[in-house]
């Protein structure tokens, strides 16, 4: 009977215990709470030191996830396993998000900061009059090429990378949009093609890409590019400038032919149980001082116009990164081509891929 009592007593330790633990999960991890806010973004893609102003300046507690493509972002978001307050998604990720109604109204009122955004990011066709998402970053797609690796020669077209000469020379980003858009601009067609004949014509052109492409890679390309692995890399801007920084051989180019121009917009999920902390950190995030320190530390082109005052006019004034709108109007927003058509070009893309093994 004493070893049945002692065996209750210590269920009776071990549950409270798991209770306490679960009771602290919810209060760390931030699932639920209105002094916490559950922010889910792209890797590396903020200042850690602005999380932790926001914090003292607020009180409200941050838990930061991170994701490596919009995809994996939808996908967690649609399965609602997990809440968030906050997330940033990409142009054509939030018109699907919209479409689904997996987003909350934004209540501009209350981001008074707003006003620091430059006009000609606002309205745009993936969200117009910005009721459901704030700009973060945005950037283009495009070439970074070692002036030392390729004899000099600058490309200025996306055909280009298409020469004999540079055979084994390409890294590619692992993204079926970006590669299959590559494809499609350099044959005169739209990134946002859904013609069947002029998809297979940018498949076969990929497959004709195929002895210059060293390798398809994620995040290692900044490094393989930094190190004088191959002399050409197809990138995000943003991966483009902080490559750059590491060597001062490289060059990133936008192609004539004309390329994607994105945009990384905050939106507030439907899940979010913290809505008015998550207003507070767009407002926060929007500041200037905030979002030129943010633009420092990320890479990526801010939209902010008070913040690229603030900015060093080398960086302002890069008409790589920051290009004129004349040359912008020239770039496609990736569209939301439905469910089938994405699940197309990522089947066209692996084809293209496991060619390329």
């Amino acid at each position: 009977m004493k070893k049945l009592i002692q065996l209750f007593v210590a269920i009776f330790l071990i549950s409270g215990i798991i209770l306490f633990a679960l009771n602290r999960l919810n209060t760390t991890q931030g699932y639920s709470g209105k002094n916490v806010l559950n922010i889910y973004n792209w890797g590396d893609y903020i200042d850690p030191e602005l999380i932790d102003q926001f914090e003292k300046e607020s009180g409200i507690k941050v838990v930061y996830q991170t994701f490596d493509s919009n995809e994996a972002m939808l996908t967690k978001i649609e399965q609602g396993g997990t809440t968030y307050d906050i997330a940033v998604p990409s142009d054509y990720a939030i018109a699907k998000m919209i479409e689904e109604d997996l987003v909350l109204p934004i209540d501009q009122q209350k981001i008074p900061n707003l006003k620091n955004i430059d006009p000609r990011f606002l309205d745009l066709s993936f969200d117009p009059g910005n009721k459901y998402s704030i700009p973060y970053f945005w950037g283009t797609v495009g070439i970074v090429y070692n002036q030392k690796l390729i004899d000099g020669k600058k490309p200025t077209s996306w055909k280009d990378i298409w020469d004999p000469a540079l055979k084994n020379q390409i890294l590619l980003a692992d993204g079926a949009r970006e590669v299959m858009g590559m494809s499609l601009n350099s044959l005169g067609y739209s990134l946002n093609e859904t013609d069947e004949t002029k998809l297979q014509e940018a498949k076969a052109n990929l497959m004709d890409l195929t002895p210059n492409v060293k390798a398809i890679v994620g995040d290692e390309i900044k490094l393989l590019l930094a190190n004088e692995e191959a002399g050409i890399g197809v990138v995000w801007s943003g991966d483009a400038n902080e490559i750059m920084s590491e060597n001062e051989n490289l060059n990133y180019v936008i192609p004539k032919e004309g390329s994607n121009v994105w945009f990384d917009n905050v939106v507030i999920p439907k899940t979010a149980k913290n809505v008015k902390g998550a207003h507070e950190f767009i407002n926060f995030m929007l500041d200037p001082k905030n979002a030129a320190k943010n633009a420092d530390y990320v890479g990526y082109s801010t939209p902010n116009k008070a913040a690229l005052k603030l900015l060093d006019r080398d960086v302002r004034e890069d008409k790589r990164f920051y290009p004129d709108k004349e040359v912008t109007d020239t770039l496609e927003v990736y569209e939301n081509l439905g469910k089938e058509m994405l699940a197309h070009y990522n089947e066209l893309f692996l084809e293209f891929k496991m060619h390329k093994k």
